[in-house]
């Protein structure tokens, strides 16, 4: 579920938790109004339907590798289509961060690297463990080899 204060521009964890989700809704709204105005140009159309149909094709078909790419992109040349990027203000930039901290902060529960043993204990009920672990800590692995 998505909570941000502006959800069209937002970042949210996944519905199973495992990966983050960007929304950037405005990065679609002007590929769109890039294409049509492509589109509606008399001199380029004949060669915007052209590229598109060829896009069609490759979606539609069992694709090459880079295939794909190489339709996007010269849908994106022959309809003289800018590069997908977005401003973001001061105040959206500050609210992505912490929406991003938070998902981030989720997300690392599955980090192995992330994990430090006893200090990672926080539930309360876990007080008198870690305080044992900190006043006895477990001992380095012995390689079995060399016993």
């Amino acid at each position: 579920m998505n909570r941000s204060s502006k959800p069209q521009q937002s970042v949210s964890l996944g519905a199973n938790h495992l990966h983050a989700v960007l929304r950037v809704d405005q990065i679609r709204v002007d590929t769109l109004v890039q294409l049509v105005a492509g589109w509606a140009d008399e001199d380029t159309r004949d060669s915007v339907i052209a590229a598109l149909d060829e896009l069609a094709a490759v979606v539609q078909s069992a694709r090459r590798e880079g295939e794909l790419d190489a339709a996007v992109e010269e849908v994106e040349d022959v309809a003289g289509m800018d590069t997908a990027q977005v401003e973001v203000a001061i105040p959206d930039a500050r609210r992505l961060l912490a929406e991003m901290t938070e998902v981030g902060r989720v997300l690392s529960r599955f980090n192995p690297q992330g994990s430090k043993g006893a200090s990672d204990i926080r539930h309360p009920s876990m007080r008198a463990t870690r305080a044992r672990l900190k006043a006895q800590p477990l001992p380095e692995q012995q390689d079995r080899r060399t016993a």
